[in-house]
């Protein structure tokens, strides 16, 4: 498959994300084994989707929920259309143009991003949190001209505007909002390839500077029939809450795409949750699916263990880590077995994942049907079962970096190298080891950053952690770690030694933190993620 020569011939007016794709060479290879669904070339993913619904009988069932509002699926497929007749009509946006959505998690977000991608436009979705400085380098990258924001978050983007020679429009998302009884069943249909670009990501900052990744209406859909298919089983019965924000893939995966999949519905909060208010909607709206990251769970535990999860039965991991303990944690306070995933911005959604009744400790999952992994070394060669080396994964969706030299670094002989260190049993398990910039090595030692984490959060004085390599004259580097403590703890030297020994009990000696810090707080990207490479940069400064 070529996506510099597709099937069908793109609708896109503007070519500049077709322009922007790697070179056909530094593209990943994409196959479709496993997946039950036949792709047409000629596809706009949102409007497949909302056909689907209304094929599977699902047009009457609620789509979108909030305390205020909602909206069948035959409601949101006329909303979406009424705004994608806006946006190309009244504003006159071409196919191809890219559109920044600017927004917490909302019906009308999603009416928005769905809107865009049913009229042939790309979905730029924008965490909620950036401010100018970030937006301006969103649009620079992208060469958005037109942005949809909610009217709370709009000083941030009309800076930008006022500073940008790129960014013309900025619509209130509010300007789009058309009680149901008056929605239009305007037909926008963009007959738009299976290759062309509907969306692009950008990288939520875990390593420093943002990249932008493209995917296609292709890789939407592919990405619908592969994990959530073959490992979360969603129905049109579930009911889906969370917190990962619309514009990280993961929330936009597990939030919307994948429910329209299934006929399912979304309840979206009116504002951030807290760990107490997410039990509380739990509740009060009778979830049966839960999606976030394991610092939220592990958050949530209190209030699980006082009020319990009424019809909650699947609870999804991923955007970080999930440690053994927290795992262990929350089975014993709900009865649910965690589902955990490996994904990437990249790759869109998780791609490595195991089913409740094929959990096993310790290891993320098996392989999705619709992808490939191994552990290599190096050199890209596959290593014995029980080395640690570099994930390599490959399948129905992959990295398309938007005119970007780290092209070359993810993508190597077809494979994408998501920057993990894996090792992988003979039963094909694989087990998370730490990002491969996170690897510590002391005195000849490898050390992964998330093993050391998972035996101090098993101590009672810690409430979160992160861990770090210091570096060092002797040792090249030491094990340090820094430490939220929980409010009954005492941060001195007594605990400091405390913990040391409480590692050195659990793990090999070596790999005990021979310095730690008490902090008040750690630095995380606004989906959650830990960011030790802010860690290590303060370290550094400070030294």
């Amino acid at each position: 498959m070529s996506l510099h020569a597709p099937a069908v011939a793109s609708a896109h007016v503007d070519t500049f994300a077709r322009d922007g794709l790697p070179a056909e060479g530094a593209l990943p290879q994409f196959s479709y084994h496993g997946l039950d669904v036949e792709i047409p070339d000629q596809l706009n993913a949102a409007t497949f989707l909302f056909a689907r619904a209304m094929a599977n009988g699902h047009g009457g069932r609620p789509m979108l929920r909030s305390r205020a509002q909602t909206l069948t699926y035959q409601e949101a497929d006329a909303a979406t259309s009424a705004i994608a007749a806006h946006l190309t009509r009244t504003l006159g946006l071409q196919p191809g143009n890219r559109v920044l959505l600017r927004g917490g998690n909302s019906i009308d977000l999603a009416l928005a991003w769905l809107g865009a991608v049913k009229a042939g436009l790309i979905a730029v979705a924008t965490m909620p949190l950036l401010r100018a400085k970030e937006l301006h380098e969103v649009v620079n990258k992208g060469q958005i001209a037109h942005a949809m924001c909610a009217d709370a978050l709009l000083d941030e983007l009309v800076k930008t505007k006022a500073e940008s020679v790129v960014l013309q429009h900025v619509v209130p998302l509010s300007a789009f909002t058309v009680p149901s009884a008056q929605i239009s069943d305007a037909n926008v249909l963009c007959k738009t390839s299976a290759d062309d670009i509907a969306m692009m990501a950008f990288t939520s900052g875990t390593t420093g500077t943002p990249k932008a990744a493209l995917h296609t209406h292709r890789d939407l859909i592919a990405a619908c029939a592969a994990w959530p298919v073959h490992v979360l089983r969603m129905t049109a019965d579930d009911i889906v809450m969370g917190s990962p924000p619309l514009a990280f893939t993961f929330g936009l995966g597990g939030l919307l795409l994948f429910p329209m999949w299934s006929g399912a519905s979304v309840y979206f909060h009116d504002k951030p949750y807290t760990p107490e208010t997410m039990i509380d909607a739990v509740h009060a709206q009778g979830a049966t699916i839960a999606v976030t990251a394991p610092t939220f769970y592990r958050q949530m535990l209190p209030f699980a263990h006082a009020r319990g999860i009424a019809r909650l039965r699947a609870c999804v991991s991923a955007g970080e880590a999930l440690p053994d303990s927290t795992r262990t944690l929350w089975r014993e306070a709900t009865g649910i077995e965690m589902l955990d995933g490996i994904g990437a911005t990249e790759l869109f959604h998780i791609f490595i994942s195991s089913a409740n009744a094929d959990v096993r400790p310790g290891a993320i999952g098996k392989v999705v049907p619709g992808y490939e992994a191994k552990v290599v070394d190096d050199a890209g060669n596959e290593l014995p079962r029980g080395a640690v080396g570099k994930l390599a994964v490959r399948g129905c969706t992959g990295c398309k970096y938007l005119d970007d030299a780290r092209q070359a670094k993810y993508v190597k002989d077809g494979w994408n190298y998501p920057g993990d260190a894996f090792s992988q049993d003979e039963a094909g398990y694989f087990y998370y080891q730490a990002r491969t910039d996170d690897m510590i090595i002391t005195s000849g030692y490898n050390v992964g950053a998330p093993e050391v984490e998972e035996a101090l959060l098993a101590h009672a004085s810690v409430a979160e952690c992160g861990v770090i390599g210091k570096p060092d004259a002797d040792r090249g580097m030491i094990v340090k770690a820094f430490i939220v403590v929980r409010p009954t703890a005492t941060a001195d030297a007594a605990l400091v030694k405390t913990l040391q020994d409480h590692v050195k009990a659990k793990l090999a000696p070596y790999k005990y933190p021979r310095e730690i810090e008490f902090v008040a707080m750690l630095p995380r990207t606004e989906t959650g993620k830990l960011q030790r490479f802010r860690l290590r940069a303060d370290e550094k400064g400070s030294q």
